[in-house]
């Protein structure tokens, strides 16, 4: 499997000066390709006999004039520009395979970023080499071990970081405790509560830090466009961005580390976090959960550890059915934590019974799996599989 280490670098001066024209050069011809593939599309829609614009073509013509029109390109490495053209014509590929949408133009310091590949870089303890540049210190060693497959340099706020992309033949990670199966809930006022009655309120970066970022803000418009008041303005708001978000994943990541280590089965719901974001009130404590980033941690991480996620279909009314009996309320409003089920009297916390529930959906999906009767929320099968025996006969 594909397992990428982001690691920070820790640069002097020289060095941050050719990361940043290396980034630049990849950015330039990045939006270079992009315009020109738009020229010859429109010239090959108006005359037949023109080829159609493609990556490679796109590379060898860059490779012909960039001696004489762009010169200064030859002062960092070539894997930048080059690598940069390859993820455009990957980009337009996903495009045309309706996975995303048409290629924009890069931004300047939005965007920076250059790609290297295996060949033209080495990694040996805490160092990283990068051609015409030599060696940089980096903060870490690399965690996995197999073949390098790339690095992505990339600048977020005033740091630069290194993401190496091995290919592991197996996970590092040791296989998941045998605690059997659990059901979280994701909420606002707590981030996931478990069935076994565990609750992560999450760090709620955005909350806490929002006066801060409120003050940065106000003083960042007050400031003259183009002067260097403004640009230590604007490095401060981003360094601030980078540590709300920072503080965001390392929750997240301590969150899913630990349910994965002792479940091996996960159950979760599939909420529809783009209708969720459409209510106002609760628009910015919804994003500043990260639901899509808890759900993608919880999935990879699982799967190193051989468990696997089970995602309960979004209509399944987790929170208005009983746990015990299986009764379903017709109602039941928004700021109702608390309830008792009229069918056999158990009172319920509103997100412990619905994270219960989701435990077991996550269970009948495993019996499911092995071919018997499951669930229809969790997956349905068009024609229901045989049940197959899992253990062997004694005849065999």
């Amino acid at each position: 499997m594909l397992i990428a280490h982001r690691i920070a670098l820790d640069p002097n001066n020289v060095q941050t000066t050719y990361l940043a024209r290396a980034a630049g050069v990849a950015r330039f011809a990045y939006n270079w390709a992009l315009a020109e593939w738009q020229r010859q599309y429109v010239a090959s829609q108006a005359d037949p006999t023109l080829p159609a614009p493609s990556q490679f073509a796109l590379r060898r013509q860059l490779n012909a004039i960039k001696r004489e029109q762009f010169p200064w390109m030859l002062d960092v490495t070539k894997c930048a520009p080059q690598m940069a053209i390859i993820q455009l014509g990957e980009a337009f590929k996903n495009f045309f395979a309706h996975r995303t949408r048409y290629p924009r133009f890069r931004r300047k310091g939005v965007e920076d970023r250059f790609t290297l590949t295996n060949e033209q870089f080495r990694v040996d303890g805490k160092r990283f080499y990068i051609p015409k540049l030599g060696w940089v210190r980096v903060r870490e060693a690399l965690r996995f071990t197999g073949r390098i497959v790339s690095a992505t340099v990339s600048r977020r706020a005033d740091r630069w970081h290194v993401s190496i992309t091995v290919d592991a033949t197996e996970a590092s990670l040791p296989p998941a405790e045998n605690q059997g199966v659990v059901g979280i809930d994701f909420g606002v006022s707590v981030l996931a509560r478990l069935s076994t009655g565990e609750q992560w309120r999450g760090p709620k970066a955005l909350r806490s830090l929002l006066d801060r970022l409120r003050s940065l803000s106000r003083s960042l418009t007050r400031k003259v466009k183009g002067s260097r008041n403004r640009e230590r303005a604007r490095r401060r708001l981003a360094r601030l961005y980078a540590r709300i978000a920072n503080i965001r994943r390392d929750g997240l990541h301590k969150l899913t580390a630990s349910v994965t280590r002792r479940f091996h089965t996960i159950g979760i719901e599939d909420l529809n976090v783009k209708g969720m974001l459409a209510n106002r009130r609760l628009a910015r404590a919804i994003a500043d959960m990260g639901f899509y980033e808890l759900r993608r941690q919880l999935s990879y991480k699982a799967a190193w550890r051989g468990g696997h996620v089970v995602v309960v279909n979004r209509w399944y009314p987790s929170s208005k059915t009983c746990s015990c009996c299986g009764h379903r309320l017709e109602e039941l409003a928004l700021e109702t934590r608390s309830w008792t089920c009229p069918g056999c009297g158990v009172h319920h916390d509103r997100d412990v019974n619905a994270a219960v529930n989701l435990k077991n959906m996550a269970m009948s999906s495993i019996a499911s799996a092995c071919g018997g009767n499951g669930s229809g929320p969790v997956r349905e099968h068009g024609t229901k599989p045989v049940p197959v025996k899992q253990e062997p006969s004694g005849k065999s």
